[in-house]
Order: structure tokens, then sequence, then C-alpha cells
């Protein structure tokens, strides 16, 4: 029985997002959908939702556009984006509620990801283009553990240039997509890698995954050896990046490589600090391994208290349970209650819906079924 509210509704929720999908997109489809609902609608604003006004703009654009009338929009917010390419946990906040979302921009953060071996891309990860194909006939399960072993811990890390952070009021994606070099090294930052470990290590003949189609023109070629002296100048500053695992032994195999072959690949779960970019473990992985590598696969199991059904965290007896004694994020995030999030499809077939709803269809008193899930789910505020 969902719990009684007092429209509108303040609350915070996670959902599944789905891959290929921008999170912004998602809180656009949302906006459409909490507007129908009396859930979050101001009651002394009317019901816009029924209008045909509303309804023209779902159906026939099928994306939000602000209205004149009062009350037709909601205030909706995500506490840290995914990259297209990734899905998992996407924390929401609607109405008051979003000023409650700082909180998880500094959280602990839960992924597992998977690399696809002896290939580089510009962007990281499978949706970019292909910079440079490596040898990677050496490289075995033992060489992964290796690897890892150096991205524990506190570390420094250089973003890739296809991040939203800035440089001279400049996203460092526009300076890539615009194929302009970047005015100064991009600056390391430090992260904590709490936890890295290898889940799985397939070779290629035990996977279907392929290095990106596109590779950069040589134009966008040069752009990126640019880029790359900047970073070696960085490093050359005193920015260490992880030691090559590979032996003197092991040279003359990569030397001599084995393209023809198909890449193996490795799955890792790591929890890491606020900042992080995974992508950018995964290449650094490749690198220390004495070759490439590329995301191909990217899920956020957990955000916070948040976390995707069947992943749930072990609640630890944190230290900060003690009198008097301040905790820390990472440990507020452990002691509060968890939840799990809400599979997108719940939203897409209530979309769905609405817009098949008839202009004259009297809205029905009771909770919809996508509304009773969202009280359940929902830490109201």
């Amino acid at each position: 029985m969902p719990r009684a509210v007092k429209p509108p509704l303040n609350g915070l929720f996670a959902l599944n997002k789905p891959s290929g999908a921008t999170a912004m997109s998602l809180l656009n489809e949302l906006q459409i959908l909490f507007a129908s609902s009396k859930l979050f609608r101001d009651p002394n604003s009317g019901d816009y939702a029924a209008t045909s006004s509303f309804k023209g703009k779902y159906r026939g654009k099928k994306k939000w556009q602000k209205g004149k009338q009062k009350g037709d929009r909601i205030k909706i917010g995500q506490g840290g984006t995914l990259d297209p390419l990734a899905d998992g946990v996407l924390v929401v906040a609607v109405g008051s509620a979003t000023k409650h979302l700082s909180q998880f921009l500094e959280c602990t953060k839960d992924y597992t990801s998977i690399g696809l071996v002896g290939c580089a891309t510009d962007s990281y990860d499978a949706k970019g283009k292909r910079v440079k194909e490596t040898p990677f006939g050496h490289v075995t399960r033992q060489t992964v553990e290796q690897a890892l072993v150096g991205l524990r811990g506190d570390i420094l890390q250089i973003p890739p240039i296809y991040s939203a952070l800035r440089m001279d009021g400049k996203h460092l994606y526009d300076y890539a997509r615009a194929g302009e070099p970047l005015p100064r090294p991009i600056p390391a930052r430090p992260v904590t890698v709490s936890e890295l470990e290898l889940l799985d290590f397939r070779l290629g003949s035990e996977h279907d995954y392929v290095n990106p189609e596109a590779s950069l023109s040589e134009i966008e070629r040069k752009l990126m050896q640019d880029s790359e002296k900047l970073v070696a100048d960085n490093l050359e500053a005193g920015v260490k990046v992880p030691a090559t695992v590979v032996n003197a032994a092991d040279q003359s195999d990569i030397a001599s490589g084995t393209s023809d072959a198909k890449q193996p690949i490795f799955e890792i779960k790591m929890s890491v600090s606020s900042g992080t970019y995974v992508r950018t473990i995964v290449h650094d992985i490749g690198v220390a391994m004495g070759t490439s590598a590329h995301v191909v696969k990217l899920t956020r199991t957990r955000q916070g208290r948040f976390y995707l059904a069947g992943t749930q965290p072990k609640l630890s007896v944190a230290s900060g349970t003690s009198k008097g004694k301040e905790t820390s994020q990472s440990e507020n995030d452990e002691l509060l209650p968890s939840e799990e999030t809400i599979e997108w499809n719940v939203f897409a077939s209530a979309l769905d819906d609405l817009k098949e709803r008839k202009d004259d269809a009297e809205p029905s008193e009771a909770y919809a079924e996508w509304e009773q899930i969202l009280l359940r789910h929902m830490h109201i505020v």
C-alpha cells in the first residue's frame, strides 16, 4: 500500500539507466510523465496534463517544452550523470529535493566495467574512434591482475580529453570536437580507488566485442598526438602513470604481436571516490600491460545509498557510529538505508500509456502502477 503523501511530492529515487540513452533525455521523459501525475502537480495549478495542449506537446514532439500554464513544469535534477554508453544507477531528485543532490556528487560509487584489450580510442570507450591498435598476445589473466596493483589506493589520474571538465571556459570535449589544441596540459587530479578487483578474463573466442569501425582522420590524429605530448609534459612534471607490468622477456612477444588473433577482454569491479574516471582506469590498465584497452561496457552498481537490484552492498559497522566521532561521506553512505533502483521500463510503459490516453478520459483517483512503485522506492524529503 503506497504511503499517504501530500502533493506536490518532493523526494529522491534512483533509476536503472539503460545504455545508449543520455541522462538528460531520460529526465526530459520523466518531466512529461510527472507532469501528468497528481503526486507532483500543485493542486492549485489545475490539471494541465489532462489538456489537449499538454498531450499535443507529448504526441507531436515527444519532448518536453516549457509551457505557459502555471504548474506545468516539474523541477527535476540528477546527482551525477552517466555517459550514453553506461547503464546503472542514476540518482534523480524531484522538487525541493534537488537541494540534496550535492551529497551524491561527493559520495562513493561502485562500478563494473569490461575492457577490450589491444585498441585505444580517443574517448577511452567504444563510442570513440580508434587511435591505435597494439599487440596483445602477451596479455593473460595474471598480466591484468598485476596491472591492477598500481591503480589501487590514492592515485593521480589524468581525465580523458573527451570529458566535461572545463579549461579556459570550455569543456575539454569541445576542444576535441572542434579540432582545437588544448591551451595547456590537462591537470592531474587525486582520486581514491578503494576497491579494484578482476572479475573475469576471456580470450577472443569467448566474447563478441569488436573495435569501433571509425578511426581518426589525419587532422584528428595530429590533435591527439599534440594532446598526448601535453600529457607527457605533465608526467615529466611529476605525475606518475602505472608502471608497465610486463618484464623484459615479454618484450619480444609485444614487438612481434598477434594482431591476427581476436582480442581478449577483462571485467573489473571497483569502488571509487567522487571525480574518478572509470574510462581512464581501463585505459591505464592497458598502458600498464604494455598494450592498450578501452571500455566496451560500463555499469554503475551503486551511488551513495542507491544500488542496482541484486547488488546490495555489504553494510559495514562504520566507525562513525561511535559517539562524538565525525563520519566521512563514505561512512554516512553505509549508515543510511539502502534503496534499490527502479527499472526504466516502468516509466517507459507509463509514458506509452500516457501517449495513448484519450483527451476526454477521466483521471483515476487510484495510484497508477508506476506511481505505486515510485512511492515504494522514493525517499521523501
